[in-house]
């Protein structure tokens, strides 16, 4: 365990508060005009899921514990979790929906994402920034409206809805960011 401040902590890291482990979700520096700066911390507790919400000061020393992070590749997901496997040693490990969370529906098989691990047991998950979808329901393409900025509404393979240009029919594959399912463009493959 290591003793850093308060501001440098960041989603996924692990602290340890009150003997008990706590994965961060969300961590935000807050810097009022009047009194002094905070960081605000959203965690789950590993051991059992419960989440709570801390505020500290930025200057606060914090315990943050060390955490195993390496390449997985995402297998498939069943009544028992999410199943990925370590690429050099062939280990699986199984992931909770709750370390999963929102990024189920951007997990892809034979997907590389980086696992964090603290004493064997997955703890959080960090995607590839892009990935690549079909869509597979929208409007259909209006002539002429090729210069027009608005998008229109869309439903990818993978369920997630999201915003595409007016050019973007049915069946066209279209590259979207995983952390908020927003059009990037329109796959090269």
């Amino acid at each position: 365990m290591v003793k850093v401040i308060a501001s440098s902590l960041r989603k996924g890291n692990v602290v340890d508060k009150d003997g008990k482990l706590y994965v961060i979700l969300f961590a935000e520096n807050i810097h009022p005009g009047k009194g002094t700066p905070v960081t605000q911390l959203d965690m789950r507790r590993i051991g059992d899921g419960v989440k709570v919400s801390e505020r500290y000061r930025t200057t606060e020393m914090v315990e943050r514990a060390y955490v195993e992070e390496r390449e997985h590749t995402f297998l498939y997901s069943d009544g028992e979790g999410f199943h990925f496997m370590n690429p050099e040693s062939y280990d699986q490990v199984v992931a909770s929906e709750g370390v999963v969370g929102d990024f189920a529906p951007y997990l892809q098989e034979g997907m590389a994402v980086q696992l964090a691990q603290f004493n064997g047991v997955p703890i959080s998950l960090t995607l590839p920034q892009r990935a690549t979808f079909e869509v597979v329901e929208t409007e259909p393409v209006t002539k002429g409206q090729t210069a027009s900025s608005s998008y229109k509404p869309a439903v990818l393979s993978n369920g997630v809805r999201t915003a595409v240009p007016p050019h973007i029919s049915a069946g066209t594959r279209i590259v979207v960011m995983t952390a908020d399912g927003s059009y990037v463009e329109r796959a090269k493959d």
